[in-house]
């Protein structure tokens, strides 16, 4: 029996498997280095989120926002926006909180 054909299908088959074997410790090495950059950069956040947490504790607390109106339909009309599905004109806000604002008149001034 001649095995040489025999041996020749497994050299190809060998080489095959080393090409595999070369191209995936090279793919290896590349994620390998990736795995570091992200691993460093999860590291830095990390050290960020410390840093800007210990700061954090010692900024004075605020305890109500001084850009906010007092009038006290302030908060009707934020519930007026907050609730619309469509976008809204004056005279549907003065609508919807039942003011007479917006009204026109269309009788003329009385002559003097």
């Amino acid at each position: 029996m001649n095995i040489e054909p025999l041996l020749d299908v497994l050299g190809l088959q060998e080489d095959a498997a080393r090409a595999l074997a070369d191209e995936l410790r090279t793919q290896i090495d590349e994620l390998q280095g990736r795995l570091r950059e992200a691993e460093t950069h999860l590291e830095h956040l990390a050290i960020t989120r410390k840093t800007i947490t210990a700061l954090a504790d010692r900024l004075p607390v605020q305890s109500v926002s001084p850009d906010l109106p007092e009038h006290p339909d302030y908060p009707r009309i934020l519930t007026v926006f907050n609730e619309a599905t469509v976008p809204l004109r004056a005279r549907d806000v003065c609508q919807a909180l039942d003011t007479n604002c917006c009204r026109r008149t269309s009788k003329a001034p009385a002559p003097s």
